[in-house]
């Protein structure tokens, strides 16, 4: 049970309310030492009738364990098996801290209420299963072809143009969180006063959204010593700068926020196949979006913002960030589909108006994803099992943070120091 009487997603082993929908819920755990068995098992639950089962491990993640289950049944073609699939993600060790499930199916259903997301099958005790997409997984490379980016474009335009933003609380578990131990303003809050202070971060905005997730990250990291201490306190001071400068700038959606995606790396787009999509034509592709666990109202330009971070993969090559050029070209496709599926349009736009002044947010919140990312990977270095270097991933996106920093203060120029590669690859025409 989180603060506030919100369950984990579900209770007594009863089925999760999601949007008005009943989710089924399965009492069985998907276990990584008897991987194949225990998922199994849980196929068999919502499947019982499959006799040959297979499964494709995905390995492009670095929070869960991705598996694709089929049945493998004489006489099918790859099609009419891919049709049947069912997704089995397994969610990774400790990551309740960081990501509110009650709300990750909330979102889910949300979606597929929009036809944005694949209908979800069922929730166990450490996962969910839902419908596989046929398609194809993009690679960082193809995020910088222009037909995927502005398809990336287009689908990101729906989601925030038609997915409302749905209020709530900032799902968090106190007594796995370090708040007990934080020396900052919240310090010997009651768990109500705590949630107060958590959804609100950004005064005015509905929560949960950007800022009170990062707020409650934060507030998870380690500080068991003085090292880690310190570290809360300093990103707890930059995060109370980044509220004041960018939380009230104006921006698309209503109070500025837009039903976002938060992790729209190359693992979470697929190409969907010309032979069934209805609307493709030899010129264009059409992509969908996977994985909404990181889903939360925010600024339009932290979307944006956050999937030119991911031209670069998990090395961060940052000599592939989008240049002026390439975010113009994407930010244009994006404004027209904004605004021709936007349900309440204003009375009049201009939507060239309207591309530079989203160039210019997209600017301004560059360095906005290297700070969230960073707090998230030194959570993982704490917890997660999986065999990546969140240590090292979280000093360089940190990095990203304070080069921008740097940057826009104009501190890196006076003291003489040479431009970093992200910021002369931001700047690139």
């Amino acid at each position: 049970m989180a603060v506030g009487g919100e369950t984990d997603g579900h209770q007594n082993g009863q089925p999760v309310e999601a949007n008005g929908h009943s989710i089924r819920f399965i009492p069985l755990s998907y276990s990584s030492t008897d991987s194949h068995e225990s998922a199994l098992s849980l196929v068999l639950t919502v499947r019982p009738d499959w006799e040959h089962v297979e499964f494709v491990r995905f390995t492009d993640g670095i929070t869960n364990t991705l598996l694709k289950a089929v049945n493998k049944k004489p006489g099918l073609s790859k099609d009419e098996v891919d049709k049947e699939a069912i997704l089995l993600r397994a969610y990774g060790n400790g990551t309740d801290l960081i990501i509110d499930r009650h709300r990750e199916t909330q979102n889910h259903e949300l979606l597929a209420k929009y036809g944005l997301a694949p209908e979800l099958i069922a929730r166990f005790d450490n996962g969910m299963m839902y419908r596989f997409i046929q398609g194809t997984v993009t690679k960082p490379e193809d995020l910088r072809k222009p037909v995927i980016y502005t398809a990336v474009a287009r689908r990101l335009a729906q989601w925030h143009a038609v997915v409302p933003c749905i209020p709530g609380r900032t799902g968090h578990s106190r007594k796995n969180s370090k708040a007990e131990g934080y020396t900052g303003p919240v310090d010997n809050l009651g768990d109500a006063e705590f949630q107060q202070v958590l959804d609100h971060v950004a005064p005015g905005k509905p929560s949960p959204n950007v800022w009170s997730v990062m707020q409650k990250w934060i507030f998870a990291l380690p500080t068991d010593t003085e090292e880690e201490r310190a570290r809360q306190a300093e990103l707890q001071k930059e995060l109370t700068t980044l509220v004041a400068e960018l939380s009230q700038r104006p921006g698309l959606g209503k109070n500025g926020l837009v039903f976002a995606h938060c992790d729209l790396l190359s693992g979470n787009v697929i190409v969907i196949p010309k032979s069934i999509d209805a609307t493709s034509d030899k010129t264009t592709e059409t992509v969908t979006f996977i994985d909404y666990e990181y889903a939360t109202p925010s600024p339009a330009a932290f979307d944006l913002a956050n999937h030119f971070a991911e031209w670069g993969g998990f090395d961060c090559d940052f000599s592939v960030l989008p240049t002026r050029t390439q975010r113009r070209e994407f930010i244009t496709e994006y404004v027209h589909a904004y605004f021709s599926q936007l349900q309440e349009k204003p009375a009049a736009v201009d939507e060239a108006v309207e591309v530079e002044k989203l160039v210019a947010e997209v600017d301004l919140f560059r360095g906005l994803p290297g700070f969230y990312w960073g707090i998230w990977a030194l959570i993982q270095a704490t917890i997660s099992q999986i065999d990546f270097n969140y240590a090292s991933y979280a000093e360089t996106r940190l990095g990203e943070y304070w080069a921008w920093r740097a940057e826009t203060s104009g501190s890196r120029e006076k003291s003489g120091e040479e431009m970093p590669l992200r910021e002369k690859r931001w700047a690139q025409e």
